[in-house]
């Protein structure tokens, strides 16, 4: 895997050291000292949820822009599915991907396409008992990075095959190239991302070494030239340097439409990070019996809802659905050949970056030493002390990050101790006025 990368960044300029992101990281990855947040690299997994909840825009998302075409002698846009639910009435997404190739691509390779073989590929490994159930889906990077960080005995239940955006890359590239004669280093691939984790997984790519996919530009900033584009495109022969997608690949663009695409009825399809957490707790619980595939999306409403996306992600489903009615159930299919295509490179590891320690007896006895500071602390997971939690802190003491008086109620009774200390000697110093005043007159 290449060096660490993370799409979501700090504006410290902009941050005012409010505590909305610290509540609601899910890996517990921020803190705020000094009056600024700090992201901690080996914890983010580029969620986006600091950006969606940051009021000061201090979080922001790295990704490439348009001018990213000129690097290459040939481009191949990989739109994401949740890309057709930014449009009103859109009855053929043909449209936008006519616009695509008008816009300076020259071809399109529709993840959605990549979706449906992927779906394929897990029906039949499932049928050959191949893989751990429940299956957990490698699609929503966020989620997978999750796993790593904080559910590690969930590893081997994670599907091994790489996520539609890498296998569109794969195919779309050698097609190229046998289309056009250049090598792979003069034709990109360039991914139009609803989120941050998705740009951090072309990147910092997990299952393989070295991603396919040569950039990612956000749907947010294609969305505005498209809409014209696509007026002008309106009525015009549809292009022949597009690969579609029918049903299925559409609907993995809101939450459920991997699990629905599996045909299968033993499955759960959860989205929003919160809803995730909670169903990857009860996983490692063993709660849910007779179930077979597990769907997880760290944004609301799956990929529609990612935070570079432009439309509502409730209202953005609702037209992914309308617009499923008029495709085709499925364009594309697993060939035997292309197995081999689909399957990780590299095996998935554990992420060590919650490890108190490295050996059992050490962390064990840094988690001691935490609960008992906790119990000097008040429970009430407040934040003010620039952790998320009251634990957050403890942890953060024992590391040496931080120190108890960190927490503003047990410096508040610090305070108030020496204050009433201060009180008692000035008034064991000083002899009370009336005694004085008795002095005076003698």
């Amino acid at each position: 895997m290449g060096n660490r990368f993370h799409s979501v960044t700090l504006d410290t300029d902009a941050c005012k050291g409010c505590i909305n992101c610290i509540k609601r990281c899910p890996t517990e990855a921020i803190r705020v000292r000094n009056g600024k947040a700090h992201i901690i690299t080996e914890r983010c997994i580029d969620c986006g949820e600091c950006i969606r909840v940051c009021p000061n825009h201090a979080k922001k998302a790295v990704y490439d822009s348009l001018s990213i075409l000129d690097n290459f002698t040939y481009t191949i846009a990989l739109p994401a599915p949740s890309l057709y639910g930014q449009f009103n009435n859109l009855d053929d997404k043909e449209i936008v991907l006519d616009a695509l190739i008008k816009m300076g691509f020259d071809s399109v390779y529709e993840v959605a396409a990549a979706a449906e073989i992927v779906s394929d590929a897990t029906r039949k490994l499932m049928k050959q008992g191949a893989l751990k159930l429940p299956v957990i889906s490698s699609a929503c990077p966020a989620v997978v990075r999750l796993i790593r960080v904080r559910f590690h005995e969930l590893i081997p239940n994670i599907l091994p095959i790489h996520a539609p955006i890498e296998l569109a890359a794969r195919i779309a590239k050698k097609k190229a190239a046998r289309l056009t004669g250049l090598p792979m280093s003069e034709i990109g691939a360039i991914f139009i991302s609803p989120c941050p984790a998705k740009v951090s997984a072309i990147r910092y790519p997990l299952g393989t070494e070295k991603s396919y996919v040569d950039g990612a530009v956000a749907i947010s900033e294609v969305y505005p030239p498209l809409i014209h584009l696509m007026k002008e495109v309106q009525g015009e022969e549809e292009s022949e340097y597009v690969v579609g997608a029918g049903r299925m690949g559409v609907g993995w663009g809101s939450s459920g439409g991997e699990a629905a695409a599996l045909i299968n009825e033993k499955y759960l399809a959860a989205d929003g990070i919160e809803n995730v957490i909670k169903v990857l707790e009860d996983l490692e619980d063993e709660k849910f019996s007779d179930l077979e595939f597990v769907e997880l999306n760290a944004c609301s409403a799956g990929c529609v809802g990612g935070v570079l996306t432009v439309e509502n992600p409730y209202i953005a489903k609702a037209k992914l659905k309308r617009l499923r009615k008029y495709l085709p159930v499925s364009c594309n299919h697993l060939r035997d050949e292309r197995m081999s295509t689909l399957e990780w490179d590299e095996e998935l590891k554990q992420s060590n970056a919650l490890q108190l320690a490295d050996d059992m007896a050490g962390a064990m006895e840094k988690l001691n030493e935490m609960e008992e500071i906790v119990a000097r602390l008040h429970g009430l997971d407040c934040g003010s002390c620039g952790a998320p939690s009251c634990m957050a802190l403890a942890e953060d003491v024992v590391r040496g990050f931080a120190t108890e008086d960190a927490c503003i109620f047990n410096m508040k009774e610090q305070m108030q101790g020496i204050l009433q200390k201060m009180t008692q000697e000035q008034s064991y110093i000083k002899p009370p006025f009336s005694v004085a005043h008795e002095e005076e007159k003698k």
